[in-house]
């Protein structure tokens, strides 16, 4: 049994160490009860570096298997949504693009020279006083995944933990992560840089699967966490894994702080567990993106709802031909009416953009009668009337309709927050008809004097 003394040192390395660089830590004298009992229970190893020592768990699976990115889909995973105009306003760049782009697109298309990542942390908000005490990585490997984790015994032994971790990134420096970008790496930026002595490791490249992943399935599912993804999309159990037993995730701080002080090992057992199974996860969510973003015709039994939704995903990356076939495809399969009316204003969106003007009015004028899209129909027929037909008694129908239509909304809609667009749709209704108004008078305004016969 570990004695007092240990238990309020594991306490006292909560306290920042003194000192721009870490000292060098001692061969640590035989490991406490506890410690080697967790070791047993995990599998793990002792891994020693010049700042001390970690608990090291490797692990390989055969699912699932390897999967080499399709053409394109890399693009599409990095590429940001394009961004709406805005006046004075230069678009943002991608968060990936860096010199040397040369040099980076041989990695990203050698999937062996990736490293998926996810980590447990002492809390779920970050900032500086948040701990990484479990940093999971994986890696394409033999047909399968290499799985490596690296567990802190208490915080002295963050400094080794983080100095594995950079030599692996150095190996493999294009990361993939679910949610990555905004929290866990950010959170190993700053817990590098409070090391004041191991360099922040550079990425080549980091792909996050979290925004594809919602752009297609949360229509559908509502909840895109991990867990729910492996349920509904991935069938993880015929993968090999399930979460019956797993250990849910707001917990998992506590355990460890159990841990700290001296209670229980077993939950760590099953916190080591839940972050193999979110890396395995991770590696079958980007096949499944992969062979969704790669396919040229939707045959197989997508569901509608992930088909229009990866339809919006592919037009604001620019895939304007693949988004069409995919909404198409969407609408076949079945959509609820709300958002069969969206997909039908999508697609007449993109024969317009495509300069097929009559497919598109053909849809405008389907919308015609649903009460929702009434107003944006006519808003377009008029503009289409006035500016490709020149037929303006038609475009001014279409015009005071629009009017019509729109001040006939509910009150409720137009006291939320749609409001100020929907003043703005009445100020540039207003302008149009005024200027309608004036082309037919002066269209229609009798000659003063008769012409000479």
């Amino acid at each position: 049994m570990a004695t007092a003394a240990d238990k309020f040192a594991r306490l006292a390395a909560l306290r920042p160490a003194a000192g721009s660089r870490p000292q060098l830590v001692r061969e640590p004298s035989p490991e406490t009860d506890e410690e080697c009992m967790l070791a047993r229970m995990i599998g793990a190893t002792v891994a020693r570096t010049e700042f001390g020592s970690h608990l090291r768990v490797r692990t390989w699976h055969a699912t699932p298997e390897f999967c080499a990115p399709s053409t394109g889909v890399i693009d599409l995973l990095r590429s940001p949504a394009s961004p709406k105009k805005s006046r004075g306003v230069k678009p943002r760049a991608a968060v990936d693009d860096q010199e040397g782009g040369d040099e980076i697109e041989p990695l990203l298309k050698d999937p062996e020279r990736w490293l998926f990542l996810d980590t447990e942390t002492t809390g779920l908000s970050g900032g500086t006083g948040t701990y990484a005490f479990l940093i999971g990585i994986a890696w394409w490997d033999s047909g399968g995944l290499q799985v490596e984790q690296f567990l802190m015994r208490d915080f002295s032994e963050e400094h080794s933990v983080l100095l594995e971790l950079a030599d692996r990134l150095g190996e493999r420096p294009v990361l993939v992560t679910f949610n990555g970008k905004t929290f866990d790496w950010p959170l190993l930026e700053s817990r590098y840089l409070m090391t004041r002595s191991i360099g922040v490791p550079r990425l080549a490249a980091h792909l996050d699967l979290l925004h594809p992943a919602r752009a297609v399935w949360k229509l559908r599912l509502g909840s895109v966490r991990l867990m729910e993804l492996e349920e509904h999309v991935l069938d993880a159990k015929r993968l090999g894994w399930d979460r019956a037993e797993d250990v849910p995730s707001n917990l998992i701080p506590q355990f460890y702080f159990d841990y700290l002080r001296g209670r229980s090992v077993a939950p760590l057992a099953g916190v080591v567990r839940h972050n193999r199974n979110d890396l395995r996860g991770l590696a079958a969510l980007f096949g499944k993106l992969n062979t969704l973003l790669s396919c040229e015709k939707h045959v197989d039994n997508a569901d509608g709802l992930d088909l229009f939704g990866l339809s919006r995903y592919l037009d604001r990356r620019g895939e304007r031909r693949r988004a069409e076939i995919a909404c198409m495809a969407a609408r076949d399969r079945g959509l609820p009416i709300g958002l069969d009316a969206v997909a039908r204003w999508e697609l007449a969106k993109m024969a317009k953009r495509r300069g097929e003007y009559e497919a598109a009015v053909e849809i405008w004028e389907e919308l015609l009668r649903d009460a929702d899209w009434r107003a944006a129909a006519c808003e377009e027929l008029a503009t289409f009337h006035g500016q490709r037909r020149k037929d303006v008694p038609a475009a001014l129908r279409y015009a005071r309709q629009a009017m019509f239509a729109l001040g006939k909304q509910p009150p409720v809609e137009r006291l939320s927050g749609a409001a100020p667009r929907d003043l703005r749709r009445f100020e540039r209704l207003t302008r149009k008809i005024e200027r309608l108004e004036a082309k037919g008078r002066k269209t229609n305004r009798a000659p003063l004097l008769e012409p000479r016969r």
